[in-house]
């Protein structure tokens, strides 16, 4: 059946000589692969532009629930960016998160306010003019709220440890290795309460940055099988001083 979504790009792997193999975020199936055959043509609908990473897209689609591949019949650009394609560094930021989509997503179904919220950072961060060097810090945080190991931050007594296992934060210690100490744990609570309004507030170096977005990354590789190391990460690691 013919179906109408927003989507958003995740991924692009090149099949054949003249085809492409896409996973999209899509706001009414969720996570679809789909194959496409680019324009041989400028007049042709699947150029190779649409399918760069984090691309907002509004796509008709022939929607078969039990078959491997979807197939797009039509495709426009939903919200064009006016500012990451001409900044390396937000297109580096993007990178890392399309590619920490694929495996965060990866078993998402019809998922309507993680979409929103996905697509609605998108354009905060092609908005933005500066202050952003923790927008990926503050994603990934906020995403755990919509697939489902976002901490309780009700309990103020219990704040000494934090159980990277059990997502929570806990008085003792845990009797398992995967869990943060006190000075982390305090951190890591910090973190949980930064938004995009309010993060520039929050100061970092370079390689306090990293260790916070190492941390992230455990705690998501604890809770999602198969979150495997990712290449991006590399690159990112160099931003921001």
């Amino acid at each position: 059946m013919l179906r109408k979504s927003k989507a958003i790009v995740l991924h692009t792997i090149k099949y054949g000589d003249s085809s492409l193999i896409i996973d999209l975020l899509t706001e009414e199936e969720g996570r679809l692969t789909f194959i496409v055959k680019l324009s041989k043509t400028m007049k042709g609908k699947m150029k190779k532009q649409y399918f760069q990473p984090m691309t907002l897209l509004d796509i008709e689609f022939d929607f078969r629930p039990n078959a491997n591949m979807q197939h797009i019949k039509d495709i426009r650009i939903d919200i064009p960016f006016t500012t990451i394609p001409f900044n390396p560094i937000k297109t580096s930021i993007l990178l890392f998160i399309s590619e920490f989509l694929l495996y965060a997503t990866r078993s998402e179904q019809y998922n309507k306010t993680l979409f929103q919220f996905v697509k609605k950072s998108i354009e905060w961060l092609d908005a933005s003019v500066s202050n952003f060097a923790n927008f990926h810090l503050t994603f990934m945080l906020h995403l755990s709220k919509f697939i489902g190991f976002f901490p309780n931050l009700s309990k103020p007594n219990s704040y000494d440890f934090f159980d990277l296992r059990n997502a929570e934060f806990c008085q003792y210690a845990p009797i398992h290795i995967d869990y943060l100490k006190p000075n982390d744990a305090k951190t890591l609570l910090k973190l949980f309460r930064m938004n995009y309004n309010n993060m520039r507030f929050f100061r970092f170096s370079r390689n306090e940055r990293n260790e916070i977005t190492e941390t992230i990354l455990k705690y998501y590789t604890l809770h999602i099988p198969g979150m495997p190391k990712l290449n991006s990460l590399t690159i990112l690691k160099e931003l921001f001083d």
